[in-house]
This record gives C-alpha cells, structure tokens and sequence, in this order.
C-alpha cells in the first residue's frame, strides 16, 4: 500500500502566452564581469563522497547557446531596463538561472550553460527518465545486487535487501532522501545501471539538455558526469508535467516501510519517518518554508558543492530556479541565494525583457520569441527583437497522468499568424501544482 503522504493538493490553472510587441527595439544588456570564485569548498555529501579533481573555478569562453545566444555567454545575463528591480548583490552561485516556468523566458542568468557536477539535482532527470515505466502499486523484492556498486559516501534512505517494497515507496525515497539504494533498485528493475544511464542520455538528448553527460544514474561524483543550471531546468520543466513526479517531489514528509520483525510469531513490517531534504520546501533552523514552493530536487557532493532546482507559484506566476555551487561557505547558502533570486523573479516577471527561452523537447514544435535563437533554440541570426504579430492560443492540453511524457500543448492559431510567427511562443498548459503552504508554519 502506498505510504501516507503529507501533501495538500489544489489544482492551479495556469494559462500563459509570451507575445511579442510590435516595433521594439533590441533590449539593453547588461553582462556584469564574472567574479573568481575561490576554490570549491569540501561539502557533506549527500549523493556521495569523491576523490575526483574539483572543476575549474572559471567558466569556459565558449558555452552552449542553446536557448539563446546570451545565455551562452559569461558572466550575468539580465536586461535592466526602467522598472527591472536590480538583482540581489550577495548571489555567489558559480552558475544560476531563473525563468517563467510556463512561458520558458529565462529572466536572468549567470554562466547558465557552464557544464559543472550535478550532484542529486540529476535525479530529477533519472526519475523524469524512469518513473513513466512502473506503476507505483508494482511491488519489488530486493536482492543483493540491486545495491551493489553504490559509491562510497552515497546517501540512503535505509532499504533492506530482502524486504518488499512498491515503486511508490521508492521514489519517496529518492525525492525526499535523494537515497542512492532506491535509484539503484528502480535502475536494476529497468535493466540496470547501464541501461539507466544510457536511457537518462538519450532522454537529455530529446530534451534538447546537451550540456548533460550522465555517468551515475543518482548523481554520484565520476569523472565526466556534467550538467548544467540550463539543463536542470529543463529536467524539473519536463517532470513537472508529470502527475507522479510533482506528487512525490513537493512531499514534504512520509513513512517508509522498514523492516520486517517477529511478534508472538507474526510477521510485523515497522515504519519510520522521513522528510524532505529540500529546505525550502521542509525549512530548517535558518531559513523558513518558501511561499509557494512547490519542489523541485537538492543535491551536494564533493565536486558539485550544493546544487538546487526549485519551482514556486506566486500570484499565478509559476517560476524555476536553478542555482549551482554557491562560492559562500554558509549552512543552507544554496537555498538562500536560490530564494534571493526567486523574489527579484517575481518582482521581475511582466517588466524585464528575457535574455533567451527554455526550448521544448525535440518531439514539440515551437518558435522561438528570445534574442538569438532559432526555432529550435540553436543560437543564431539577428539577435535584436523583431516586430511580430500578435496572437491568442486557443487549446488547452490536459493534464498528464505521469506516465505519457511530456505533455505540452503549443498552440498557434490564423495562417497569416503561422507565416509571421517567428519569434513569438504561445504556451497553453494547465499545471495543477500542490498547496504546500497554507497549512504549514510560516
């Protein structure tokens, strides 16, 4: 039987279209030098502990465009325009992004595409990659090999080989322990860790995430495994279109099953808590539950430092943050400066103009409204904003149940607007995300 959950749910509908404005002209830009970071400090694990070389302290001169030819340049990427609030000063995150979650306008950003160790922020695309294929009642009974090969260091959410337990109760396993046993169970039950890995490439590769190279199916530190705040945010983007994968990334608590004692001969299966690691979704002793949060996935090892994707809903804005390797050394920075640059989002959203776009997955067609990128969001051309038509999305897509991929509905109507779209991306979704604020402290 699934484990009780302490989630509140409400269904949110949220219809977005990101037009462009006749006659603009191209958008000021502000790209702030890059500071050098000091070198990377040795972290708690929380995927893994490492022996491999830290990454080096300086982003590469030539990053991906992907999304845009802004967002492969160093340094901040933000157009301060009248109105645009200034971003927070203290944000020492070696790479970050933020963006509108149902437009795909990336707001600002900062080295977006500086391919950097994930750390358990991967797990985001091993689950976007993997929960579609079991039913969550599908029961499994461990045996030793299913957690063999686990890094030394690697976080665990405390399962027993030889115990039973249903897909459900694993992915509340990865989600709220990031437990490195629970994405080696799921990945032996989908052929195994090999086969994950190269599943978990191939589905980067459909997402257009082609900063990502994936070596360990949990985030574990080996050399060669890279990702980038870019691409972070377009896993969170695409499994947040999954029922299953909001359920279980906005949990905050659960019991999960234990192991199985004899009492005056009877079988008995105890249960013990867990809880969200992501601390601004479950708080901690120095920073408070974020309004409106609604996941997405943490993670921190040797190599990567703290790495976090975070989704939150504000007055019907619903924005993403990526925030990677912050260079301050403070007890919960990552969820700090990733709150910091939530707030200037929201602040931000409707008055600055975007510095590029997250594209959509390669099996969904778009154009593309940001500077620099082409309707499959390769850099290129004019980069300044071109006059365009105007137009309505009509369709609305419905909800996916989490095991049918993407799901998000384009929509672009009239055939003279088909002919003088380019440069404008209607988006019409719904995202029904979890209340997880109301009913729990401040």
């Amino acid at each position: 039987m699934p484990a009780p959950l302490q989630t509140i749910r409400r269904p949110l509908l949220v219809l977005s279209a990101a037009l462009s404005s006749l006659a603009l002209t191209a958008p000021v830009a502000l790209a702030a030098p890059t500071p050098t970071p000091t070198p990377t400090p040795t972290a708690t694990p929380s995927s893994s502990a490492s022996s491999s070389v830290s990454p080096t302290a300086t982003p590469p001169a030539n990053m991906s465009s992907v999304g845009g030819t802004r967002l492969g340049q160093a340094g901040t990427q933000v157009n301060l325009t009248s109105g645009v609030p200034v971003l927070p000063k203290d944000v020492t995150a070696r790479s970050w992004i933020v963006s509108d979650a149902e437009s795909g306008a990336v707001l600002a950003s900062h080295n977006a595409h500086w391919r950097l160790p994930p750390a358990s922020t991967l797990k985001m695309l091993f689950a976007d990659t993997v929960l579609p294929k079991f039913p969550k009642t599908t029961e499994h009974k461990v045996v030793a090999s299913d957690l063999a090969g686990m890094g030394t260091g690697s976080s665990l959410v405390g399962i027993k080989e030889g115990e039973s337990y249903t897909v459900h109760d694993l992915w509340l396993g990865v989600f709220l322990r990031s437990g490195n046993d629970a994405v080696h169970v799921l990945s032996h039950m989908n052929g195994g860790v090999a086969r994950t890995v190269s599943d978990m490439n191939a589905h980067a590769q459909d997402l257009q995430a082609l900063d990502t190279r994936v070596v360990t199916p949990d985030g574990y530190d080996e050399p060669g495994q890279v990702s980038s705040a870019y691409d972070l945010t377009l896993f969170a983007r695409s499994g947040l279109q999954k029922k299953d994968f909001r359920e279980y990334c906005s949990t905050v608590s659960a019991k999960f099953p234990g192991e199985t004692t004899k009492k005056k001969g009877k079988s008995v299966r105890g249960t013990f808590e867990i809880q969200n690691t992501n601390r601004l979704l479950s708080g901690d002793s120095d920073i408070s539950v974020y309004p409106g949060i609604a996941g997405v996935k943490n993670g921190n090892t040797t190599n990567a430092g703290a790495t976090f994707t975070g989704v939150a809903e504000r007055n019907g804005k619903v924005l993403l943050v990526t925030v990677m390797n912050p260079e301050k050394d403070e007890h919960n920075e990552v969820y700090k400066e990733a709150a910091k640059i939530l707030d200037w989002g929201f602040q931000a959203d409707g008055k600055v103009q975007p510095v590029g776009e997250l594209v959509a997955p390669k099996n969904v067609p778009q154009t593309s409204a940001q500077p620099g990128a082409t309707a499959t969001g390769e850099a290129g051309g004019d980069t300044s904003t071109k006059p365009s038509a105007s137009g309505s999305a009509a369709a609305t897509a419905s909800e996916d149940d989490g095991s049918s991929g993407v799901g998000i509905a384009l929509a672009v109507t009239g055939g003279l607007l088909v002919l003088l779209a380019a440069g404008v991306f209607l988006v019409n979704r719904r995202w029904p995300l979890p209340d997880l604020v109301r009913r729990r402290r401040p």
